[in-house]
């Protein structure tokens, strides 16, 4: 028999960790936050992090109005939905969703240092896989153990990486989200590479301490999307299904992050700014939208270096 207080304890701890787990279940975007220095994991060491933040983007804000969260409401719980001009700005949203959701993002990831100068890691984002690898061309490959002649507070390091995400896209669990789902049955796939360009200034010989980092980041996005409803028509004509559309598009944007600790842990608060234009997309009826905007991806970590054990 468990006691009364052993209860009252683990009930609401129980329903914290369901909480954070649906919301981490949510978590399916591609992650654009950039916390990496220009100094790559040394060779042979470890770094393992998780990072926490938020994808906020002016696209589907645009699109989620009170009059069109009422439209969804209501082609959910009809029959027949006729084509009209609500119809149109319903596709909009889901695509604007798909195409960058308001939303949390959270990923882990670990990352080695395979050769000097150059480092490869993986995130899992809880619905999307992230691999990525970074090169780094400016600035000393020591390890705070070992710092390399020269190394200081004020130290530059340059890199540049690349990364590549796929995922099976959908669309967040809002109420009007899935309204709009349960009548033009989305369904979609999306590919994403980023190129960070990445510079940082170390506090500390070999960031024991840290490093502040800044840097140019341009994305390139792969998308296959098609609508298939079952109960929108056009006059007394059923709408046939949209078969799968292929689109791709462009993202240019900046970003800032402070890394902060001292030797084998760290936090790191960072911020990215991205702007795309999406383009013109097909929908269903012979319709079409076009598409852009704003993203800002704020979000915090932390890391854990762990260094390479020699006898």
């Amino acid at each position: 028999m468990t006691s009364p207080l052993l209860r009252s304890v683990a009930r609401p701890l129980l329903a914290t960790v369901a909480a954070v787990a649906g919301l981490l279940a949510a978590s399916c975007t591609a992650p654009r936050a950039i916390v990496a220095t220009g100094k790559v994991t040394p060779q042979g060491e470890f770094r393992v992090g998780y990072n926490q933040g938020l994808n906020l983007a002016s696209a589907p804000i645009a699109k989620a109005t009170g009059a069109l969260k009422e439209a969804a409401s209501q082609a959910a719980s009809s029959s027949k939905v006729d084509y009209t001009d609500a119809t149109t700005q319903l596709q909009a949203a889901a695509l604007a969703y798909v195409l960058d959701p308001v939303q949390t993002t959270a990923d882990i990831n670990v990352r080695y240092g395979i050769v000097p100068h150059l480092d490869a890691g993986f995130k899992y984002t809880f619905g999307s896989y992230v691999f990525d690898t970074q090169y780094q061309f400016l600035g000393p490959v020591g390890t705070p153990e070992n710092p390399d002649r020269g190394a200081a507070t004020g130290t530059m390091y340059g890199s540049i990486g690349l990364q590549f995400a796929t995922q099976r896209a959908k669309l967040p669990s809002f109420a009007f989200l899935s309204d709009i789902n349960s009548v033009l049955n989305l369904r979609a796939t999306r590919n994403d590479l980023l190129i960070p360009l990445i510079f940082s200034n170390s506090l500390g010989p070999e960031e024991e301490i840290g490093a502040i980092s800044y840097g140019l980041v341009y994305a390139h996005s792969w998308v296959s999307y098609g609508f298939a409803p079952d109960k929108i028509y056009s006059g007394s004509v059923k709408v046939p299904e949209l078969p799968l559309q292929r689109r791709n598009f462009s993202s240019f944007g900046g970003f800032l992050n402070l890394k902060i600790g001292y030797r084998y842990f760290y936090v790191i608060p960072a911020v990215s700014v991205f702007y795309q234009n999406y383009g013109d997309f097909a929908l269903l009826n012979n319709q079409s939208t076009s598409l852009s905007g704003v993203t800002f991806v704020p979000s915090i970590g932390v890391q854990l270096r762990i260094p390479k054990f020699t006898n």
